[in-house]
């Protein structure tokens, strides 16, 4: 049994979203929405439903079509002006799932930026089950790999998410920068904003991405601005002085 809370929404749940979306593509509204639905393809997220109504169709280029595990799926690209976004959005034209008859899925790389109300979003909506707290806390925490002290605190900031083991969030003053070195790594969370890494050198081995910092978290996040949180699936961590089980998760 894991030491952490698991994600509780099964695969098909659908729920309205109380918020207004859109999505831009080279300047264009391609579609604007206070009717959408959370879909959740898989248990971690939900992803946007759009009532085919509120999407500006003559954008829609016609690609095919295929039946689907949610059922009847029609294909289209998107073009707007110069810019084509090919296999962009799939109209499910008859589906078994209860409110998804007439909806539009897009993918979401496929668009240049969506919005909550007027906020941009990134990387893939919100969950609204999901919880990221940042909670400051005087426990000690001691970061250990093959012998290696790689940071040490009495201060730390530990991060509560839901789905993930807590993470532990050191200031830069207590972290051995001797064994890191910095990666051309970046990766955007939706929850918690864009991120840097660093590979950890102990000896003649190096383990690559295994320490992070949002130099720039979401407001919500703006705890851990500046600190060094290191993979608990790959390095030894010890709360209080007790060593913890290294979890396993899809970091792993």
């Amino acid at each position: 049994m894991s030491d952490y809370p698991k994600m509780i929404t099964p695969v098909n749940h659908v729920e309205p979203v109380p918020r207004r979306i859109r999505a831009l593509l080279a300047g264009e509204t391609i579609f604007d929405t206070t009717a959408a639905s959370y879909v959740w393809e898989w248990p971690h997220y939900p992803q946007y439903y759009i009532p085919l109504a509120d999407v500006r169709r003559d954008l829609l280029v016609v690609e095919g079509a295929h039946q689907s595990s949610r059922g009847a799926v029609e294909v289209y690209g998107l073009r707007v002006k110069d810019v084509h976004r090919p296999h962009a959005a799939r109209l499910l034209t008859d589906s078994p799932v209860d409110g998804l008859s007439g909806t539009v899925r897009f993918q979401w790389a496929a668009l240049d930026a969506w919005f909550e109300e007027d906020e941009r979003v990134f990387v893939h909506p919100r969950n609204p089950y999901t919880r990221v707290d940042a909670v400051r806390s005087t426990r000690s925490v001691r970061i250990e790999l093959d012998g290696a002290v790689l940071a040490e605190s009495s201060s730390p900031v530990m991060v509560f998410e839901t789905g993930l083991p807590t993470r532990y969030y050191l200031n830069r003053t207590e972290t051995n920068f001797a064994y890191l070195v910095p990666t051309g790594t970046v990766t955007e969370c939706p929850y918690k904003g864009t991120t840097t890494y660093w590979s950890v050198r102990v000896g003649e081995t190096v383990h690559p991405d295994l320490a992070w910092c949002y130099e720039f978290p979401t407001r919500a996040l703006s705890a851990i601005a500046g600190l060094i949180a290191f993979y608990n699936e790959k390095v030894d961590i010890l709360l209080d002085g007790q060593l913890l089980t290294r979890p396993t998760t899809h970091f792993s």
